[in-house]
């Protein structure tokens, strides 16, 4: 049930069940429930195996030992009976045998680097790929040329170069490319511990506890090279959380990842094979060493394969390393790094004040390095900060601040700032390295829905230049078993280039989120089979066949045909690749499907009305319903607008409730005038917002939460908290590019007490004036 192990320490349980027809050895699918073998079935590994002595013999002593080569698994292995007479199941155990393939599960896991169907992804065979021939030891480390040599006072790192992909030729290892500081470590003859970042600053004093751990290595006459992280709850690296911990010179937290060993014990690595200098750090880093230091694994396996597991633990990205190449302190083309996430350093060279609060930065402008060293704007990024951290960049920047841009003004294009005051842009040196995140970058070289990860202190501006972008995800044909995805590469969204496959990733990833929102509502789908920009229509009843979703009974709602619901991973992927783009929903579920559990206020705004006076409206509605004792929660359309959504008990039936926010919305135009109108219509909007009660009607859909929307840059309908309100650029502030990534950062959520709010509207209905 837990898989394989290569390594000889961790034993795995396995269950000896009846044969089964060696033709069932290519099936792939899904078994409905209630059947024998109810499930997801994928072909994880396909080979041959042979057996060491008479098999027979062994199967009937519970000792079986055999050698795989498959195209995931391979060298010898052990199963070893532990059913005792009169159990129930025949269960075994099986360990892997201390060989050559052996491997410490530290250092790798085969489920999670390599978690897909072997027929969806080949990989050929194992040992072609990975050849460590059929001894009992690894081979033996190589340091013939290594050469004695004083320790060097110090010491400049090796750095990686930005890349697409591997190369076609060499051999290569991919570490996980950590979310932290590069640190190097300096030890003495006497085994003291100096702690140095990339730009030789000596951060000892800083990090003496972790100082004092390497000491405790027992090395001599050493650089180790590594990065520093922080691991946050979820298991990935946290860079905010390590620079909060920096800064506060708390560091207990603080792990050191070892990748490299340039010197060590008086002995010049640098010349040494970069295979033979791991297998040096490995002996290194043996029993008793500290826990917060650890060798940085590295994986013999496909880019492909890497990144989708580096995507799976939210890493930055990998970093390729060629098994042959020798350590050399500058930036090579032996070290490439590869990102899975839009992500890179900026220099800042400007900045704003936060409306309302002068002493915070409002925003950053952005810009980078061209090969010949001249500066380029590349945009602005005007959040992913609190208020400490705003008033900090404040204070940081004013200190270095200049009168003139230090880029070419032709750049910063007439009537892109604005003019609030003057100077209410305020230029720096282009000293100071920030790291963003990204959604992509415009044709006008502009990066997109940019969200601030924190400072590069260990990072020179002169050496920030504009990266390669993140690697695409792969598109395999079958992302979810038992889906197909055909035309992956098909661009949806010509405005951002964003593909089918992408947005079938993106549903994907999203299901857990999604699919609370879904779950027995019946639900409308608009597909777009030619994009955004070709015809969209709604699909309400089972005209095409997707796998998963699925057909509710025709009773629920007579005189038409059956409804749908998506429920599953299965049923998203499926509607994603027959090119849903948006899901909408009833307000009522299949349980009661006559009596709404919500009301929605969709607000809508008309030409001619700025973001401002929709977050203003929202504001608005929220004092009202609170007025009548109604709590409401929020969340962006993903398009123009925003939505209220007021939870309910499911008591009454559509007419009421829909009378009641008819009601409502027809009170806030009747006072405010100016801002609202009660008539829907676009000629009845123009410079006012309409608050659609419309969507409150029996069979009327609103779009989900976390459903994408059919329109440019498919912006994503997200719930927020109140308080996030302010600071909201836009309702699609997030896509489906950005999205996943946004929500993996997010600490609560802010529709956490939601479910809980079972409202009436008894008191409200009374309260509610009528004129």
């Amino acid at each position: 049930p837990r898989g394989p192990s290569y390594d000889p320490k961790e034993k795995r349980m396995a269950v000896h069940v009846e044969d089964h027809p060696v033709a069932y050895g290519s099936f792939e699918g899904t078994i409905p429930k209630g059947q024998y073998g109810a499930g997801t079935v994928i072909v994880w590994d396909r080979g041959t195996w042979t057996p060491v002595g008479d098999p027979h013999a062994g199967l009937a002593a519970g000792k079986l030992v055999f050698d795989l080569h498959g195209e995931k698994l391979a060298g010898r292995w052990e199963l070893v009976r532990i059913a005792k007479p009169g159990d129930k199941q025949d269960a075994w155990m099986l360990f892997k045998k201390r060989d050559a393939w052996a491997r410490p599960s530290t250092e790798y896991d085969v489920i999670a680097a390599l978690p897909d169907s072997v027929l969806a992804m080949p990989l050929g065979p194992v040992e072609q790929r990975e050849p460590r021939g059929n001894g009992a030891a690894p081979p033996a480390v190589d340091l013939s040329q290594a050469r004695a040599a004083k320790l060097p006072a110090a010491l400049a790192p090796q750095l990686a170069t930005a890349a697409s992909a591997l190369p076609g030729s060499g051999r290569w290892a991919l570490e996980p490319k950590w979310d932290g500081y590069r640190l190097l470590a300096r030890i003495d003859a006497q085994g003291r511990a100096r702690l140095f970042t990339r730009n030789g600053h000596d951060w000892t004093d800083r990090l003496g506890t972790l100082a004092a751990a390497v000491e405790q290595l027992g090395a001599t006459g050493a650089w180790l090279d590594g990065e520093i992280v922080v691991v946050g709850d979820d298991g990935a690296p946290d860079f905010v959380a390590l620079q909060n911990t920096i800064d506060s010179r708390r560091n207990d937290e603080i792990v050191y990842f070892l990748f490299d060993v340039p010197f060590l014990g008086g002995q010049d690595l640098r010349r040494v094979p970069w295979a033979s200098r791991r297998a040096r750090l490995r002996e290194l880093l043996g029993p008793g060493t500290p826990d917060r230091i650890r060798f940085s694994p590295d994986f013999d396996v496909p880019a492909a394969q890497m990144l989708e597991a580096a995507r799976a633990m939210r890493l930055e990205g990998v970093v390729a390393k060629r098994v042959d190449a020798p350590y050399v302190s500058a930036r090579t083309e032996a070290w490439l790094k590869l990102k899975c996430t839009r992500r890179q350093e900026f220099v800042v060279l400007g900045f704003t004040d936060r409306e309302g609060a002068p002493g915070e930065v409002g925003s950053l402008m952005l810009g980078y390095h061209d090969e010949v060293g001249s500066l380029h704007y590349a945009g602005n990024v005007g959040t992913g900060w609190d208020h400490r951290t705003g008033h900090a960049l404040h204070t940081q920047l004013a200190q270095i601040e200049v009168s003139a841009p230090p880029v070419d003004e032709a750049e910063l294009k007439p009537g892109r700032w604005s003019r609030r005051a003057a100077g209410s842009e305020r230029w720096v040196k282009p000293e100071l390295v920030v790291e963003v995140q990204y959604g992509g970058w415009t044709p006008e070289g502009r990066v997109r829905h940019a969200i601030y990860r924190g400072l590069r202190i260990d990072k020179p501006a002169r050496e920030v230049v504009r990266e390669p972008d993140a690697l695409a995800a792969p598109a395999p044909t079958n992302p979810t078993p038992g889906v197909t995805v055909t035309h992956p590469e098909r661009v949806v969204d010509p405005s951002t280039g964003l593909r089918k496959i992408d947005v079938v990733r993106y549903y994907e990833s999203i299901a857990d989120w999604l699919l609370p929102h879904l779950k027995d509502r019946p639900v409308s789908l608009v597909r777009a089979p030619d994009g955004i920009g070709g015809e969209l229509f709604f699909q309400k009843h089972p005209e095409s066949k997707m796998p998963g979703v699925k057909a509710l009974d025709r009773s629920l709602w007579p005189g038409h045909a059956a409804l749908l619901v998506v429920d599953s991973v299965q049923a998203l992927v499926a509607a994603a690749q027959m090119n849903v783009l948006e899901f909408h929903t009833w307000n009522s579920t299949v349980k009661a499907i006559g009596k709404p559990d919500r009301i929605v206020f969709d607000l809508d705004p008309g030409e001619g009305v700025k973001w401002k006076d929709v977050q203003d409206a929202a504001l608005l509605v929220h004092a009202l319903l609170d007025a009548l004792g109604m709590k409401c929660w929020l969340k962006t359309s993903g398009g123009k607008g925003l939505h209220v959504v007021v939870p309910l008990a499911p008591r009454l039936e559509y007419a009421p409730v829909k009378a009641f926010s008819k009601a409502v919305v027809e009170h806030l135009a009747r006072t405010i005038p100016q801002k609202f109108v009660a008539a829907p219509g676009a000629k009845n909007r123009v410079g006012r917002i309409f608050v659609d009660y419309l969507r409150n009607g029996q069979a009327a859909t609103t779009a989900a939460a976390f459903s994408a929307r059919a329109r440019p840059g498919l912006g994503v309908s997200m719930p927020i908290a109140w308080a996030q309100l302010p600071a909201l650029k836009s309702s699609d502030q997030w896509t489906i590019a950005t999205a996943r990534e946004y929500l993996s950062f997010a600490k609560d959520d802010p529709w956490a007490d939601y479910g809980g709010a079972k409202q009436t509207l008894t008191a409200a209905r009374k309260m509610l004036p009528s004129d």
